[in-house]
């Protein structure tokens, strides 16, 4: 045993993996890349990354039957962080190119397309703006992190009426227009920009999703 906390990165055929799995193993991970339902289930953290289109995502997930093990997951209160078009699907749908696609309906939202005049796609180092008890950028207070997409959620519409819930903490960025950046909801947090690729900022915020494991 290596005492490091044990993480899966979800292997479905997306791109972009192998630089997530040695991101994650430099934050202090002990990392499989894999499919197998048993360590999906079973790991400590899960990470669902993504690049491409929303629906060949989605598509890709459930050949794998990845909706139905990270929804047991999540309802079993076992932490999952999705990257990018990751991020991304854990909202109610997607719409590209004027055709929906269903997401993982985690959180509500629809992921459309930046707007037409902020230049797309929306690559580059970008500022966020997290709450002031964010648990993954604790410690990056003005940093900035590397985005790679053209479609995005850009209204937040959760019912946070209900008292004695805990509301998700989400954090916004700005190209064109705000959208989200990333929501932190109990067990679940996802980010539209790459960690992976955000240099010593995004270093320190999977060091933080693997200290809360």
């Amino acid at each position: 045993m290596s005492g490091k906390p044990d993480v899966v990165v979800l292997d479905y055929g997306s791109g972009n993996i192998h630089s997530a799995v040695r991101a994650l193993e430099r934050a202090g991970a002990q990392v499989t890349l894999t499919k197998d339902t048993e360590s999906v289930l079973n790991a400590s953290g899960l990470v669902v990354p993504g690049v491409g289109a929303f629906a060949a995502v989605m598509s890709a997930l459930r050949e794998i039957d990845g909706p139905r093990w990270i929804g047991r997951r999540i309802a079993g209160s076992r932490p999952v962080l999705g990257i990018c078009v990751g991020h991304q699907v854990m909202f109610d749908r997607g719409v590209e190119h004027g055709i929906p696609a269903e997401g993982l309906g985690e959180w509500p939202g629809e992921v459309t397309a930046l707007p037409e005049d902020a230049v797309v796609p929306h690559m580059g180092w970008n500022t966020v703006r997290p709450p002031e008890d964010s648990v993954l950028f604790e410690g990056l207070k003005d940093e900035r992190f590397y985005f790679v997409h053209s479609y995005a959620v850009q209204s937040w519409d959760f019912d946070q009426s209900i008292e004695s819930m805990n509301p998700p903490k989400v954090t916004w960025s700005h190209h064109g227009t705000d959208f989200i950046a990333a929501v932190e909801n109990g067990p679940l947090s996802a980010t539209q920009f790459h960690p992976e690729k955000s240099g010593d900022a995004g270093m320190q915020l999977l060091r933080n999703w693997i200290l809360s494991l």
